[in-house]
């Protein structure tokens, strides 16, 4: 903590070992040492350089190398995250995505910009650009067959509780027509090659398919991700009267558990293993040739530990398929084995932590329909 005179320095030291401020006040990232001076909170280093591209709104300093004068540190002393939240998170909608230090960058920073630039939540029912039960744009769609962006409009209904997009501006029918309740939303910008990339799925015949898209707005894509929370939220709240908004939420858009590239061998398993991008989406392991595909080219339902399901570390011995990785992991299922190996052990141990995670909860009566499906299926 550099500078300073004693009496001061020690303030600093006092306010920032508060237990209030002990998270990043915008992702929740343990042991913050930065702060805004103007705002009062206390911050982690990735947020502050969010906050330094806001510098009408925010003044950011290392807790640790840089000055305070005894003003600023009156000012922390009378702030810090707890009240600071109360202005800028007291009116937060219940659908609204709050990202952690997990998240993406343009996630992470429209949170903030709304927060403090925009000030969307300090009034209560304040107008949102999410929260109108309907929203229409252009957004940049990957083709399924070529791999080009070209430019598509959408249109996201309450009323009609779906999701669509047309092919031409002046198109009357839609391309696709998605009921809400079956789409799933998640930032995918390393996979999709744009900050801004968003991956939609839903499902179509209980087959999961993907869209790929993007904005050149940070502000406008993360307003679509949120409007179709808002939209699932209001459908799901008529469809489950009696859930309480917690339990509904919960039910709103998820990020996958785990994403990478493995190798499988088939159901007879002396096949050679094949590299294939996976996909684990809670109780469904796709698997794609390239991870952009539209569809998946197989799927694994995981059950739960009391049904029959478990994940092992290793191959089966005697395992005749040919392989060139070697960090092998064994689904069990009640009718078969699947086999995959990693190319590194951290890999491994990330996917069979995965798995376990999944395997130790109990399955939910949608989710048994779900299995009767995949067994049907096979």
């Amino acid at each position: 903590m550099a500078g300073g005179n004693e009496r001061s320095t020690k303030a600093l030291k006092e306010v920032w070992k508060r237990a209030e401020n002990s998270l990043c006040a915008d992702c929740g990232k343990p042991d913050p040492d930065w702060a805004s001076s103007t705002l009062g909170v206390f911050i982690c280093l990735s947020c502050s350089g969010i906050h330094r591209n806001i510098p009408s709104i925010s003044k950011v300093k290392s807790l640790k190398m840089d000055y305070w004068d005894d003003a600023q540190v009156q000012f922390l002393a009378k702030h810090g995250n707890a009240v600071t939240k109360a202005i800028y998170e007291a009116h937060i909608p219940i659908y609204y995505y709050q990202p952690t230090y997990n998240d993406c960058q343009v996630l992470r920073e429209q949170w903030i910009r709304a927060k403090y630039e925009r000030k969307e939540f300090t009034e209560p029912g304040k107008q949102l650009p999410y929260s109108d039960g309907v929203k229409e744009g252009i957004l940049w769609k990957r083709g399924r067959d070529n791999g080009q962006f070209l430019p598509r409009k959408f249109l996201l209904s309450e009323r009609e509780g779906c999701l669509k997009y047309f092919t031409k501006q002046d198109a009357k029918e839609p391309k696709i027509n998605v009921k809400i309740d079956v789409i799933n939303a998640t930032f995918q910008p390393e996979k999709i090659g744009n900050p801004n990339g968003l991956q939609i799925t839903y499902l179509k015949d209980n087959k999961t398919r993907n869209i790929f898209v993007y904005h050149e707005s940070g502000k406008e894509v993360v307003d679509w991700f949120n409007a179709i929370r808002s939209v699932q939220f209001h459908y799901l709240k008529v469809a489950f009267p009696i859930a309480s908004d917690n339990e509904i939420k919960n039910r709103l858009t998820r990020n996958f558990l785990k994403e990478g590239y493995m190798e499988k061998t088939g159901p007879k398993q002396r096949e050679a293993f094949k590299k294939r991008w996976f996909t684990l989406d809670h109780r469904r392991l796709m698997y794609f040739k390239d991870p952009l595909d539209a569809f998946a080219k197989g799927e694994v339902f995981v059950g739960s530990g009391e049904n029959g399901y478990s994940v092992q570390k290793g191959l089966p011995s005697g395992t005749q398929g040919n392989f060139s990785w070697h960090y092998g992991i064994t689904i069990v299922t009640p009718d078969r084995e699947y086999l995959f190996t990693c190319e590194t052990e951290s890999d491994q141990l990330e996917w069979i932590r995965a798995f376990t995670s999944v395997i130790n909860q109990a399955m939910t009566p949608q989710e048994y329909a779900i299995e009767a499906y995949f067994k049907f299926k096979s």
